[in-house]
């Protein structure tokens, strides 16, 4: 990948510069926060089988991202080499960081993004050649930090080439999508943005193909790894009570399983399914009242088994001043495993919470918060014996199934 990013600058050397560009940008994100449950630290509830959390009062970690992008060539066609670097931190509340992988309470400190691009590229209005490490076309819902649709990776590619007057066609190829992933694979990623199919709406088209080679170690025994495919196809309605719906249909095969993450086990073979249709909704219906909700279902096929993720979520916003919102969240999950009961989690948080506008996006935010969750028998038996899962047995609430957690959280981003 090296030899792209420089194959890249130098090709946009040999364009002819007038001189290096001089504007700087920096941006980031943070959250950071402090709490207790009947008086030992913060707990954070998260069902088994469940991809994700409602996050309102349920996070347990310190987080940030700290962005810096520079533009370095200005050329006389109108090019722009520019590049972005991205720092990244985390660390778990009332854990000192070790910044190892020598046990599951390590901080890390990382380069999630590192990458050059070129815009402004004569003959491709609108789009942008780049390679490195990069935050890829993302799709998440907020009030659960699901990424539900997540091609990033270390790879190049050109986005939005334009294909009449609005139709943008993206290629990427990605050889690593991030630190958790166990073994490398070749994967081509292929989007189509920008098809009109309504007043007001948007289709949007992708596919994934994931092709490991070589043979890797499981268990001690060397195996042939499989190919995968993966599919979206994501309808973006906007100007719905001054907000968006994103209703999301995806099915992935083989390595192709792990719709969010891109490259699934690459182990899993064609006889290996996952499905999955995902609506969120964000509004600002007046200034005052906003907030988000999101659906979903999943249905994995694996190893002979089918496991089932159901989960609701909703948070709406009410400002009653310019600086002061009451932000409630309501969030459920259900998992039906492959054998044995049905686990259920519930999460409720209320947030008095210090704001600078009234509307539902607008950061930072201080909040004082609230929160119980309920969890039936099936949910605390899968917890196991873990005495850092609250839904545990061993955790902080002992053999109850109900608990909750008061504490201040601040998020910003800029």
């Amino acid at each position: 990948m090296k030899h792209i990013s420089a194959s890249l600058l130098g090709a946009a050397l040999l364009a002819g510069a007038l001189a290096p560009a001089q504007a700087f940008d920096f941006h980031g994100y943070v959250r950071a926060g402090v709490g207790s449950s009947d008086g030992d630290s913060q707990a954070c509830f998260k069902l088994a089988g469940a991809q994700s959390k409602y996050r309102l009062g349920n996070e347990c970690e310190i987080y940030s991202e700290l962005t810096g992008e520079q533009d370095l060539v200005q050329f006389d066609n109108g090019m722009k080499l520019s590049g972005l670097a991205m720092a990244s931190l985390y660390n778990e509340n009332d854990r000192t960081p070790t910044f190892h992988n020598s046990d599951g309470n390590s901080g890390s400190l990382r380069l999630p993004q590192s990458y050059l691009q070129l815009t402004n590229i004569p003959g491709l209005p609108g789009a942008r050649l780049w390679a490195g490490r990069i935050y890829y076309r993302r799709n998440d819902v907020h009030i659960n930090d699901f990424f539900y649709w997540n091609p990033s990776g270390l790879g190049a590619g050109l986005e939005n080439f334009a294909i009449g007057d609005k139709l943008k066609l993206s290629y990427a190829f990605f050889r690593n999508d991030g630190i958790f992933q166990e073994y490398d694979s070749n994967r081509h990623d292929l989007q189509l943005s920008g098809i009109d199919v309504n007043p007001g709406g948007e289709l949007q088209l992708g596919v994934s193909y994931m092709d490991p080679s070589g043979k890797v170690d499981v268990n001690g025994q060397k195996v042939d790894p499989h190919s995968g495919w993966a599919y979206t196809v994501q309808h973006i309605q906007s100007g719905v009570l001054g907000g968006k719906n994103k209703l999301a249909l995806q099915y992935g095969t083989g390595s192709g399983t792990s719709l969010s993450g891109t490259v699934g086990p690459i182990t899993n073979d064609s006889s290996d399914k996952s499905w999955r249709v995902l609506d969120a909704f964000d509004w600002q219906a007046t200034p005052n009242f906003g907030g988000q909700l999101v659906g979903l279902y999943q249905r994995d096929r694996v190893d002979g088994g089918t496991q089932k993720w159901m989960s609701f979520g909703i948070r709406p916003s009410y400002a009653f001043t310019e600086h002061f919102k009451l932000v409630t969240e309501l969030g459920h999950d259900r998992v039906q495993p492959a054998s044995g009961p049905t686990r259920t989690l519930t999460k409720f948080t209320i947030a008095p919470t210090l704001a600078m506008g009234k509307s539902f996006w607008s950061r930072p935010e201080l909040r004082l918060f609230y929160t119980y969750a309920q969890w039936n028998q099936a949910a605390q038996d899968a917890a196991g014996d873990n005495a850092n899962d609250p839904l545990s047995s061993s955790g902080v609430f002992g053999s109850r199934r109900h608990g909750s957690t008061v504490g201040l959280q601040v998020e910003s981003w800029w």
